[in-house]
């Protein structure tokens, strides 16, 4: 970098920690107002020695970081309760525990990018990469393992021979003076520039539209968008049986789920215990399952009164010998494997469902068959 005869620092070189804070203090106490310490690391101490006043940094934070929260909110509140007010499952107009997501990542942008753009700009008064400083002797020796002191010329008590003398006398080892940089103006549409950009941006827009209009057609990038797939409720060419939704694989068990152990066998091979204890809540279950997938064929009282104008053959009533004296084992079988026409429900209901069923059924029965006590209970 080329200098100019400008001067624009002295400056000066100590050996430890201890001497920089020394110089500090004795500088700061001399009335100088437009110096600063340079280190290769942070020296504990070092702000109150340069007697610096707190950064005003955080209210810029603070500032825009409020202002972020309440034009989030504010946002939110006139497009979700005014401009377009949804009804989403009765909730209200403004849920604020649903915006506060929302609201805690424009309130953190906002502080953020403000902050840094106001360190930049009010703080800084945008840095150059041209500073006088740089590329020295000075910076180079301060950025490893010196220690250093610059006062600027521009300070008001600025004087070149009574500055070299006071930092000769709190203790530097050298001294530097610091130049301005010859500045070069370059200029910006110059012929070279102008063809670069041109050719930069038709290789860019070319490798653009090449790779999105062409390459991702090619062989096997199109591989994804050409791939053999299946679309729900359509059907497929890629089974014998045209039927595009499949169901599970013979065989397979899900992650957390038991198998019924005597799936496809006539009985099970011994006595099934109904674990759900016959509650009110458990046989309302059963009431409302039993209504919704048994009580089309079976009747609502389960006596194979079909709901369904004999579009079936009627089942068996369950008011029967049979069944009335069959274990809750045998009922919960048939549910889960199916009998005759009547196919398995085991997708339809969960274990917990077909037990409440069984309770009700039974209930179906003992009401159908009550006793004189059973009568005089209820009264």
């Amino acid at each position: 970098m080329k200098r100019s005869e400008k001067l624009y620092s002295v400056s000066a070189i100590f050996n430890s920690p201890d001497d920089i804070i020394s110089a500090a203090k004795k500088t700061e106490a001399a009335g100088y107002k437009n110096w600063d310490v340079h280190t290769p690391y942070p020296i504990h101490g070092m702000d109150n020695a340069m007697k610096l006043k707190p950064s005003k940094l955080g209210y810029v934070t603070l500032t825009f970081g409020l202002t972020g929260a309440v034009v989030a909110l504010l946002f939110m509140y006139w497009a979700l309760s005014i401009n377009y007010p949804m009804n989403i499952g009765g909730k209200p107009f403004f849920a604020l525990p649903a915006f506060i997501p929302v609201t805690f990542e424009v309130t953190v942008l906002l502080a953020t990018v403000c902050t840094v753009l106001g360190m930049i700009t009010f703080f800084f008064w945008f840095p150059n990469n041209s500073h006088p400083l740089h590329d020295t002797q000075y910076m180079k020796t301060v950025a490893v393992d010196k220690f250093g002191i610059t006062i600027e010329a521009s300070d008001p008590q600025f004087d070149e021979a009574k500055v070299s003398e006071f930092l000769r006398s709190i203790g530097s080892t050298s001294l530097e003076k610091i130049y301005f940089p010859i500045e070069e103006k370059r200029k910006v549409f110059e012929p070279k520039f102008i063809f670069f950009l041109v050719a930069i941006t038709f290789v860019v827009s070319g490798s653009t539209y090449f790779a999105l209009n062409k390459l991702m057609y090619m062989d096997p990038f199109n591989w994804m968008m050409e791939q053999d797939r299946l679309n729900p409720q359509h059907s497929s060419e890629m089974f014998k049986d045209n039927f595009g939704m499949r169901p599970p694989v013979e065989g397979t068990v899900a992650r957390g789920y038991l198998p019924y152990e005597f799936k496809g066998k006539p009985e099970p091979t011994v006595p099934l215990v109904n674990p759900v204890f016959p509650t009110e809540k458990a046989l309302a279950l059963g009431k409302k399952k039993y209504d919704t997938f048994c009580s089309s064929c079976h009747g609502w009282y389960g006596d194979g009164a079909a709901r369904l104008n004999n579009q079936y053959p009627n089942p068996p009533s369950f008011h029967s010998a049979k069944v009335v004296n069959w274990a809750d084992g045998n009922i919960y079988h048939v549910i889960v494997n199916g009998q005759n026409v009547m196919s398995s429900y085991a997708a339809l209901l969960t274990p917990e469902e077909r037990w409440s069923v069984v309770l009700y059924i039974r209930a179906l029965q003992r009401a159908k068959n009550a006793t004189v006590e059973d009568i005089k209970k209820i009264k």
